[in-house]
């Protein structure tokens, strides 16, 4: 599991210095509500499709 999330996003209430994310928990969606295939389909910039 990722040891620091990353986030730039700097008016969100959970942006920390170093475009870290001081949230307890992270929520990443893909878009229209359909199984993912690329990470432009998804709100991740991590995305990788599991093959």
């Amino acid at each position: 599991m990722a040891q620091d999330v990353l986030c730039e996003v700097k008016n969100c209430h959970y942006w920390a210095k170093g475009n870290k994310c001081s949230a307890d928990a992270i929520y990443v969606v893909s878009h229209r509500g359909k199984e993912a295939s690329s990470q432009e389909e998804t709100d991740c910039q991590t995305f990788e499709p599991n093959i």
